[in-house]
């Protein structure tokens, strides 16, 4: 069977394949710690679930409107006007089957063959090949942890070319935690109005900050930058309902209009009862993903803490979202790999992860995943226990490499 040539380019997700293989070594028994999966280890608040059970009793499990049940639209257009300051109706709305359908279905709708879409690196590993379903070309501008793995306005202004169409912007960020503040967000926006490209702010972690930092959508700062920007988020994170699949895009009437026919022609509307389990996590009580919040914040604290005992790690602390980007690079167990003959200087964390699971039952995602391959993943949306005996493993590991 010959497969379409855009699928040969893609590269298959290694967060679910690593995380999907430690679930497996798991039900055989073994004792693995996973720091793979981008997943809350928390339930759905009761709450939510009630809402869906009820929804189920009174019917609603019929099709609904590809761009997703009214009500729910009302309530992520008041969710978006209050929290995060963008003037939204439900028109500009369109919800779709988690975060992923959302920007996958904007390539679509906006990227036509040859089209550049700029990606700062490290980035969540599906932009770059969703880009490239859609036949468009990722530029990635690497950013390094001495600049908190910020993009910089002047890195932007030179990647930007006459085949700029958009960029992918992520704060807090998936893999780094990082979150950019509302001066940093000006300068780029700057370039971005000047420049006339379009920029989609992934904001699936919005609420997930530590230490007092603010969370500031770029479109809100003027109605300049609104008007070119596309918001995408979602309900996995904030109240631990991954499998529920539900996600959302905000923007141009226009453009929302495109997504709900591309949906139309593919999944349809999303799960109905899961919609009415989403509009009770946005119209009902806030206590739980506030108690979920310190949890994140106690196990930020200390997965931090050892890290910075263990030789040769170094790591910004997340101010965002629930991850730890962990560069490896400078310990004896990586320098073994780079030095390796044969060795794919392109894939050496993916071979000290591989090495980390078989000796230490330690799942932990490879920063090539994510552009960088000095560094591992790590997320700490895991039980406290996990965590000191994972971190505990990771530091044998290091030592007796």
């Amino acid at each position: 069977m010959k497969l379409a040539a855009r699928v040969r380019q893609v590269t298959p997700s290694l967060t679910l394949a690593i995380a999907a293989a430690a679930r497996a070594m798991k039900a055989k028994g073994e004792d693995i710690c996973s720091f793979s999966a981008g997943e809350p280890d928390f339930d759905t608040p009761d709450h939510i679930k009630a809402a869906a059970k009820l929804a189920l009793d009174q019917g609603k499990t019929k099709y609904g409107p590809a761009a997703g049940e009214p009500e729910l639209r009302d309530a992520i257009a008041a969710k978006l006007q209050q929290y995060n300051h963008l003037n939204y109706e439900a028109s500009n709305i369109i919800v779709t089957n988690g975060g992923k359908q959302s920007l996958y279905n904007l390539m679509q709708a906006l990227i036509e063959p040859g089209d550049e879409v700029i990606i700062p690196e490290p980035y969540w590993l599906s932009y770059p090949e969703m880009v490239k379903l859609a036949q468009g070309k990722p530029v990635i501008v690497p950013t390094t942890a001495a600049t908190g793995y910020r993009l910089s306005p002047q890195q932007l202004l030179e990647a930007i070319t006459p085949r700029t169409k958009l960029l992918i912007f992520n704060s807090p960020s998936n893999p780094t935690g990082t979150v950019y503040t509302e001066a940093e967000l000006t300068a780029l926006a700057k370039v971005i109005v000047e420049k006339d490209i379009l920029v989609v702010s992934d904001e699936i972690y919005d609420k997930i900050l530590y230490d007092g930092t603010k969370h500031i959508s770029i479109g809100s700062l003027n109605a300049d930058i609104f008007q070119r920007t596309i918001i995408s988020s979602g309900f996995a994170k904030t109240y631990a309902m991954t499998g529920w699949r539900v996600g959302y895009m905000a923007g141009d009437k226009e453009l929302i209009q495109a997504l709900a026919t591309i949906q139309g022609h593919s999944t349809s509307n999303v799960c109905t009862f899961a919609q009415y389990g989403a509009i009770a996590a946005l119209k009902g009580s806030q206590d739980s993903v506030e108690q979920m919040l310190e949890a994140f914040r106690q196990r930020r604290e200390v997965i931090s803490q050892q890290i910075e005992t263990i030789p040769h790690l170094s790591c910004p602390k997340p101010n965002g979202a629930f991850y730890v980007f962990v560069d490896v690079s400078q310990t004896h167990r990586y320098r073994q790999l780079a030095q390796a003959e044969g060795s794919d200087q392109s894939k050496i964390s993916l071979s000290f992860c591989e090495q980390l699971i078989q000796e230490e039952k330690v799942a932990a995602i490879p920063g090539v995943a994510f552009g960088d391959d000095r560094c591992i993943r790590l997320s700490y949306a895991s039980d406290m226990a996990s965590i000191h005996k994972g971190m505990e493993r990771i530091a044998r590991f290091i030592a007796q490499g």
